[in-house]
């Protein structure tokens, strides 16, 4: 009976044992799984907040790639403002200054009554004497029309549109010194943020044309200081003092923008989904970007018009101004969305699986057509399939730097690199010849060194 006993103690602590053991392996296969979802977790977080600032970063780095193009490239500072000479609405505001600043600077009146002083002091009849008062005044009126005629003349002639971009790139050269405050150069920025062209070279130019054309009053046109705002931004006194910064920021912020993008897609652990967020957030900060631009258009207007300049040249002006960076914007909108397709497009998604499949069908076809005909690739075709993820890396990659080592981007550029890429990827799909066992899309092997 005793011995009954003790195998019955024996066998529970037996099994006590085995459930102690049990325990143990079960917590220690735990343990790992924690840790690996912890590590998962971490790389999450630092994959999101690398993307969320390259993201956010991304219009500060157009901003600042837009404005040291302006300010240090001479023939990008004429290609924007030169065309300004042709736009009707400039051509307008400029004569009307013209005209203004002569008229303010030479008494016409006083010039037509020397004129008709001495007529009188001739031995003239009492009848003529008495007519010749009356024609005083639309003398100088007909001056005056002369004068607006010829300048508006002028003003729309080729010769203006040469002399306003020659001027401006005579005077780029002089606009560092301009934001450094340097008093001597022709374009000024004043210290309520107006920027202006100077236009004595303008006048000069008006006065020897009307020389010329046989209005001889117009010899007496002196030597005057007027100027043009072209625009007026606070904006333009912070540039002046953080110049240097904005150089620095316009050539390397982008490049930054992109190592913390490659960044973070690298550390997530699902890298093509990173990818499409990362497109999808880039695409949305840029349209944000165009939408603070056009309000920036309307506060603009109404900020410098009617006190400064018309409302329609004021628009003009900043339409010219803003060109550039709106065709940079449009252009990195397509390629965002281009790269967020992309991205969903290599996912694990029911939709993204049965059009990578669809694809896949394809173009296996095609090679089982192309390998019947006699046209396989071979030996060369088996190297393209070793090395397919390799080349789609290498392809997308110099595509990206292509476009960023052409700044400013252009959607021609945009779309010319897209073009070129995508050709290459189907020439690869067509090409490669996988063996036995097909193997997976491009799509799915990112998806396995994603989770990796």
């Amino acid at each position: 009976m005793q011995n009954q006993q003790e195998i019955e103690a024996l066998q529970a602590y037996v099994v006590e044992l085995e459930e102690r053991n049990r325990a143990l392996q079960e917590a220690a296969e735990r343990a790992p799984a924690r840790s690996g979802r912890g590590r998962g977790r971490a790389r999450t977080a630092v994959a999101l907040v690398l993307v969320l600032v390259s993201v956010i970063l991304a219009p500060v780095a157009v901003l600042g790639t837009w404005a040291r193009l302006q300010l240090v490239d001479t023939d990008r500072f004429v290609q924007t403002f030169a065309p300004l000479a042709e736009q009707p609405e400039v051509q307008s505001f400029v004569t009307a200054q013209v005209v203004e600043g002569i008229e303010q600077n030479v008494d016409i009146d006083g010039m037509v009554g020397e004129v008709f002083d001495g007529i009188s002091e001739l031995d003239l009849p009492p009848r003529a004497l008495a007519g010749l008062s009356l024609l005083e005044g639309p003398a100088a009126e007909g001056i005056r029309s002369l004068l607006g005629t010829g300048v508006e003349r002028v003003v729309a002639s080729p010769q203006f549109a040469q002399l306003w971009e020659t001027a401006l790139r005579e005077t780029h050269s002089r606009a560092i010194a301009v934001i450094q405050g340097d008093p001597n150069t022709a374009l000024q920025l004043s210290d309520d943020g107006t920027l202006s062209l100077e236009l004595d070279t303008v006048i000069r130019e008006v006065k020897e044309v009307l020389v010329q054309q046989g209005l001889g009053f117009a010899a007496n046109i002196p030597e005057i200081e007027r100027s043009i705002p072209l625009l007026t931004a606070d904006s333009l006194i912070l540039v002046r003092t953080l110049y240097q910064v904005a150089v620095a920021a316009g050539y390397w912020l982008p490049w930054g923008v992109l190592a913390l993008l490659v960044a973070g897609v690298a550390v997530a652990r699902n890298r093509t989904r990173a990818i499409a967020w990362a497109g999808a957030g880039l695409a949305v900060s840029f349209l944000l970007l165009a939408g603070g631009l056009g309000i920036g258009k309307q506060f603009f207007v109404g900020a410098v018009s009617p006190g400064v300049m018309p409302a329609a040249t004021a628009r003009v002006l900043f339409e010219q101004l803003t060109m550039l960076i709106s065709s940079t914007l449009l252009a990195l909108v397509a390629l965002s969305l281009f790269v967020g397709v992309g991205g969903w497009l290599a996912g694990r998604s029911r939709a993204a699986r049965a059009i990578r499949g669809a694809a896949e069908s394809g173009f296996t076809a095609a090679r089982s057509a192309a390998d019947r005909r006699g046209i396989g690739t071979g030996g060369f075709g088996r190297a393209v399939e070793r090395w397919r993820s390799a080349i789609i890396v290498a392809t997308v990659g110099v595509g990206v730097l292509v476009l960023f080592l052409n700044r400013p981007i252009s959607m021609g550029g945009v779309i010319g690199t897209l073009i070129v890429v995508l050709v290459v990827l189907l020439l690869v799909e067509l090409v490669r010849r996988p063996g036995a066992a097909e193997p997976a899309a491009a799509g799915d092997e990112m998806e396995g060194a994603g989770a990796g």
